[in-house]
Protein backbone atom coordinates (compact mmCIF):
# COMPACT_ATOMS: atom_id res chain seq x y z
CA UNK A 1 0.00 0.00 0.00
CA UNK A 2 1.52 3.36 -1.03
CA UNK A 3 0.96 6.19 1.42
CA UNK A 4 3.56 8.44 -0.21
CA UNK A 5 1.05 10.95 -1.58
CA UNK A 6 -0.61 11.59 1.79
CA UNK A 7 1.16 13.09 4.79
CA UNK A 8 1.59 10.91 7.89
CA UNK A 9 -0.32 13.45 9.95
CA UNK A 10 -3.31 13.29 7.59
CA UNK A 11 -3.28 9.50 7.67
CA UNK A 12 -3.12 9.39 11.47
CA UNK A 13 -5.93 11.94 11.73
CA UNK A 14 -8.04 9.89 9.33
CA UNK A 15 -7.58 6.83 11.52
CA UNK A 16 -8.38 8.75 14.73
CA UNK A 17 -11.42 10.55 13.32
CA UNK A 18 -12.69 7.25 11.92
CA UNK A 19 -12.24 5.62 15.31
CA UNK A 20 -14.07 8.40 17.15
CA UNK A 21 -16.95 8.23 14.69
CA UNK A 22 -17.19 4.46 14.98
CA UNK A 23 -17.02 4.47 18.75
CA UNK A 24 -20.36 6.26 19.29
CA UNK A 25 -22.64 3.51 20.77
CA UNK A 26 -25.89 4.47 19.08
CA UNK A 27 -27.73 1.28 20.05
CA UNK A 28 -27.03 1.86 23.73
CA UNK A 29 -27.82 5.58 23.60
CA UNK A 30 -31.08 5.13 21.70
CA UNK A 31 -32.43 2.38 23.94
CA UNK A 32 -31.59 4.37 27.06
CA UNK A 33 -33.22 7.52 25.68
CA UNK A 34 -36.31 5.47 24.80
CA UNK A 35 -36.54 4.22 28.37
CA UNK A 36 -35.75 0.63 27.42
CA UNK A 37 -32.80 0.30 29.77
CA UNK A 38 -29.34 -0.98 28.96
CA UNK A 39 -29.42 -3.09 25.78
CA UNK A 40 -26.27 -4.83 27.02
CA UNK A 41 -28.38 -6.53 29.69
CA UNK A 42 -30.60 -8.42 27.24
CA UNK A 43 -30.13 -11.05 24.54
CA UNK A 44 -26.56 -11.29 23.35
CA UNK A 45 -25.47 -8.20 25.29
CA UNK A 46 -24.46 -6.59 22.02
CA UNK A 47 -25.08 -2.89 21.26
CA UNK A 48 -25.97 -3.44 17.60
CA UNK A 49 -29.27 -3.40 15.73
CA UNK A 50 -29.93 -7.15 16.01
CA UNK A 51 -29.89 -6.99 19.79
CA UNK A 52 -31.83 -3.71 19.86
CA UNK A 53 -34.52 -5.59 17.90
CA UNK A 54 -34.85 -7.90 20.91
CA UNK A 55 -36.35 -4.99 22.85
CA UNK A 56 -39.36 -5.32 20.56
CA UNK A 57 -38.88 -1.84 19.09
CA UNK A 58 -38.37 -2.36 15.34
CA UNK A 59 -38.13 1.35 14.62
CA UNK A 60 -35.33 1.79 17.14
CA UNK A 61 -33.51 -1.22 15.69
CA UNK A 62 -33.81 0.26 12.19
CA UNK A 63 -32.48 3.62 13.40
CA UNK A 64 -29.57 1.89 15.13
CA UNK A 65 -28.79 0.05 11.89
CA UNK A 66 -28.82 3.31 9.94
CA UNK A 67 -26.64 5.23 12.40
CA UNK A 68 -24.15 2.37 12.77
CA UNK A 69 -23.84 2.30 8.98
CA UNK A 70 -23.43 6.08 8.73
CA UNK A 71 -20.63 6.14 11.29
CA UNK A 72 -18.65 3.92 8.93
CA UNK A 73 -19.71 5.58 5.68
CA UNK A 74 -19.20 9.26 6.58
CA UNK A 75 -15.52 9.07 7.63
CA UNK A 76 -14.71 7.09 4.47
CA UNK A 77 -16.48 9.57 2.21
CA UNK A 78 -14.86 12.60 3.84
CA UNK A 79 -11.37 11.12 3.92
CA UNK A 80 -11.56 9.96 0.31
CA UNK A 81 -12.89 13.31 -0.91
CA UNK A 82 -10.29 15.43 0.84
CA UNK A 83 -7.28 13.13 1.22
CA UNK A 84 -7.62 10.17 -1.16
CA UNK A 85 -8.00 6.40 -1.06
CA UNK A 86 -5.24 5.63 1.45
CA UNK A 87 -6.74 7.98 4.03
CA UNK A 88 -10.20 6.56 3.36
CA UNK A 89 -8.94 3.04 3.98
CA UNK A 90 -7.52 4.08 7.35
CA UNK A 91 -10.67 6.03 8.20
CA UNK A 92 -12.78 2.97 7.44
CA UNK A 93 -10.52 0.73 9.49
CA UNK A 94 -10.62 3.21 12.34
CA UNK A 95 -14.41 3.39 12.24
CA UNK A 96 -14.64 -0.38 12.36
CA UNK A 97 -12.26 -0.60 15.32
CA UNK A 98 -14.22 2.14 17.06
CA UNK A 99 -17.48 0.24 16.75
CA UNK A 100 -15.94 -3.03 17.91
CA UNK A 101 -13.81 -1.52 20.67
CA UNK A 102 -15.25 1.85 21.80
CA UNK A 103 -13.20 3.61 24.44
CA UNK A 104 -16.39 4.89 26.09
CA UNK A 105 -17.60 1.35 26.86
CA UNK A 106 -14.30 -0.09 28.10
CA UNK A 107 -13.61 -1.36 24.58
CA UNK A 108 -16.68 -3.62 24.57
CA UNK A 109 -18.68 -2.76 21.47
CA UNK A 110 -20.70 -4.31 18.68
CA UNK A 111 -19.87 -6.88 16.04
CA UNK A 112 -19.54 -4.53 13.13
CA UNK A 113 -22.09 -5.73 10.58
CA UNK A 114 -23.88 -2.43 9.93
CA UNK A 115 -20.61 -0.49 10.10
CA UNK A 116 -19.07 -2.97 7.62
CA UNK A 117 -21.95 -2.18 5.25
CA UNK A 118 -21.56 1.56 5.78
CA UNK A 119 -17.84 1.44 5.07
CA UNK A 120 -18.58 -0.52 1.91
CA UNK A 121 -21.09 2.05 0.70
CA UNK A 122 -18.58 4.79 1.47
CA UNK A 123 -16.16 3.27 -1.03
CA UNK A 124 -18.72 2.35 -3.69
CA UNK A 125 -22.20 0.93 -4.01
CA UNK A 126 -20.52 -1.78 -6.10
CA UNK A 127 -18.75 -2.89 -2.91
CA UNK A 128 -21.96 -2.82 -0.89
CA UNK A 129 -24.02 -4.87 -3.37
CA UNK A 130 -22.41 -8.30 -2.82
CA UNK A 131 -22.52 -7.79 0.94
CA UNK A 132 -26.18 -6.73 0.93
CA UNK A 133 -27.35 -9.46 -1.44
CA UNK A 134 -25.59 -12.27 0.41
CA UNK A 135 -26.61 -10.99 3.85
CA UNK A 136 -30.28 -10.64 2.90
CA UNK A 137 -30.36 -14.03 1.18
CA UNK A 138 -28.69 -15.87 4.06
CA UNK A 139 -30.79 -14.10 6.68
CA UNK A 140 -34.00 -14.87 4.78
CA UNK A 141 -33.15 -18.54 4.26
CA UNK A 142 -31.56 -19.43 7.59
CA UNK A 143 -32.75 -16.63 9.95
CA UNK A 144 -29.31 -16.35 11.57
CA UNK A 145 -27.86 -12.83 11.59
CA UNK A 146 -24.41 -14.14 12.51
CA UNK A 147 -24.29 -16.65 9.65
CA UNK A 148 -25.46 -13.98 7.22
CA UNK A 149 -22.74 -11.58 8.39
CA UNK A 150 -19.96 -14.16 8.25
CA UNK A 151 -20.89 -15.33 4.77
CA UNK A 152 -21.46 -11.84 3.40
CA UNK A 153 -18.12 -10.52 4.67
CA UNK A 154 -16.22 -13.37 3.02
CA UNK A 155 -18.06 -13.00 -0.30
CA UNK A 156 -17.49 -9.25 -0.30
CA UNK A 157 -13.76 -9.66 0.30
CA UNK A 158 -13.41 -12.27 -2.45
CA UNK A 159 -15.40 -10.08 -4.84
CA UNK A 160 -13.13 -7.09 -4.21
CA UNK A 161 -10.04 -9.13 -5.03
CA UNK A 162 -11.79 -10.67 -8.05
CA UNK A 163 -12.42 -7.25 -9.61
CA UNK A 164 -8.80 -6.25 -9.02
CA UNK A 165 -9.19 -3.79 -6.13
CA UNK A 166 -6.20 -5.28 -4.33
CA UNK A 167 -5.43 -2.29 -2.11
CA UNK A 168 -9.01 -2.16 -0.87
CA UNK A 169 -9.06 -5.93 -0.61
CA UNK A 170 -6.42 -5.94 2.12
CA UNK A 171 -8.65 -3.69 4.21
CA UNK A 172 -11.49 -6.17 3.81
CA UNK A 173 -9.29 -9.09 4.80
CA UNK A 174 -8.70 -7.26 8.09
CA UNK A 175 -12.38 -6.36 8.51
CA UNK A 176 -13.51 -9.90 7.78
CA UNK A 177 -10.97 -11.36 10.23
CA UNK A 178 -12.36 -9.02 12.91
CA UNK A 179 -15.93 -10.00 12.02
CA UNK A 180 -15.05 -13.66 12.55
CA UNK A 181 -13.23 -12.87 15.80
CA UNK A 182 -16.19 -10.93 17.19
CA UNK A 183 -18.55 -13.71 16.12
CA UNK A 184 -16.50 -16.55 17.58
CA UNK A 185 -19.12 -17.36 20.21
CA UNK A 186 -21.84 -17.21 17.56
CA UNK A 187 -19.84 -19.66 15.47
CA UNK A 188 -19.71 -22.07 18.41
CA UNK A 189 -23.47 -21.74 18.89
CA UNK A 190 -24.10 -22.23 15.17
CA UNK A 191 -22.09 -25.44 15.27
CA UNK A 192 -23.97 -26.65 18.35
CA UNK A 193 -27.38 -25.61 17.00
CA UNK A 194 -28.07 -23.19 19.87
CA UNK A 195 -27.73 -19.87 18.03
CA UNK A 196 -30.66 -17.45 18.38
CA UNK A 197 -32.55 -16.58 15.23
CA UNK A 198 -33.40 -13.08 13.99
CA UNK A 199 -36.29 -11.61 15.96
CA UNK A 200 -36.02 -14.00 18.87
CA UNK A 201 -35.88 -12.71 22.44
CA UNK A 202 -33.01 -14.95 23.47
Amino acid sequence: MDFADTSPVALILSLIIGYLSGSVPYGLLLTQMAGLGDVRQIGSGNIGATNVLRTGNKGLAALTLLLDALKGMVPVLLARHFLGLDAAILAGFGAFLGHLYPVWLKFRGGKGVATFAGISLGFSWHVLIPFAIVWIAMAFIFRYSSLAALTASVVTTLTIFYVGETELGFLYVALTALVFWKHRQNISRLLSGSESKIGSKG
